[in-house]
């Protein structure tokens, strides 16, 4: 009586390895098989959208949905079953957007011709950060969160610089170029001065005086700054946090394996091995 059980375990712990498991030839390649479904999924509602397209394929594009949808329904009952702890799963970030993978396909058949499903399947695209949950890139990932943590307080400074600059750059323009060349407020030329300082440029509001086109250059060029110092900020801070991660293994003891010393260390604090000096 206990063999079926037997097998029945072993069955759903090769299965759990597969699917939660990221570091076999199986969970990899059950990984890139999701990921090209994901991506063929939301191929498929950018494809919805366009008319001409979705009325010569619609019935192709709707049996291709269904699978993919039957596959991500099988393999969200599969990581209920396999779990030790299903209710932690169910209730968890990737649990819930798994379900929602899987719910917009068979709330269509209540609610019929919404638009709003489409656009809910779309969020399968936030299933690529547990398939990016790998150890290759769980390092690299916490190396940018650590630098973005160390950076928080210079570019909270210097948003908040920005914002102040924002304000008063958006009350002169107002000043200088008046509603009659289309600076009806101050809140319109803040969202000017915005615009401007993006270097995005709509076109719908410009200066017509050379004091304000002069200002609107002085502008652009600070635009420039505001994509460059944020990117400098994290971009050391990461280089930084690199450096310190690597820094022990430049330590490590050639003898006894031991970490952690101190950078003018001459000999291990544990061995006594002498370090080699260049």
């Amino acid at each position: 009586m206990r063999k079926p059980k037997t097998k029945l375990n072993l069955l759903r712990q090769r299965i759990h390895i597969i699917i939660y498991g990221s570091d076999t030839r199986a969970g990899r390649l059950f990984d890139l098989i999701l990921l090209g479904l994901i991506l063929l999924s939301v191929f498929c509602v950018m494809l919805e959208t366009v008319k001409g397209f979705d009325v010569k394929y619609h019935h192709e594009l709707i049996v291709l949905e269904w699978i993919i949808t039957l596959f991500f329904t099988l393999e969200y009952l599969l990581r209920i079953i396999t779990t030790n702890k299903p209710r932690r799963y169910i209730f968890s970030f990737f649990g819930i957007i798994d379900l929602i993978a899987i719910l917009p396909m068979y709330l269509s058949f209540f609610l019929m011709g919404s638009k709003v499903f489409s656009v809910i399947r779309a969020l399968r695209l936030l299933r690529l950060f547990k398939i990016l949950n790998h150890p290759k890139f769980t390092g690299q990932s916490q190396h940018l969160l650590r630098a973005l943590d160390a950076s928080r307080r210079k570019i909270t400074i210097f948003l908040y610089f920005i914002l102040i600059s924002t304000i008063l750059i958006g009350s002169l323009m107002y000043v200088v170029e008046g509603e009659e060349n289309g600076f009806t407020s101050i809140p319109t030329s803040i969202y000017w001065t915005i615009v401007t300082l993006t270097t995005v440029g709509y076109g719908d509001i410009s200066p017509a005086t050379p004091l304000g086109q002069f200002i609107a250059s002085m502008v652009m060029i600070l635009g420039y700054g505001i994509i460059a110092v944020p990117t400098g900020i994290v971009t050391a801070e990461f280089a930084k946090t690199s450096a310190n991660k690597t820094e022990p293994e430049k330590n490590k003891c050639g003898n006894c394996g031991s970490e952690n010393h101190y950078t003018n260390a001459h000999f291990c604090y544990h061995c006594g091995y002498p370090f080699t000096t260049n």
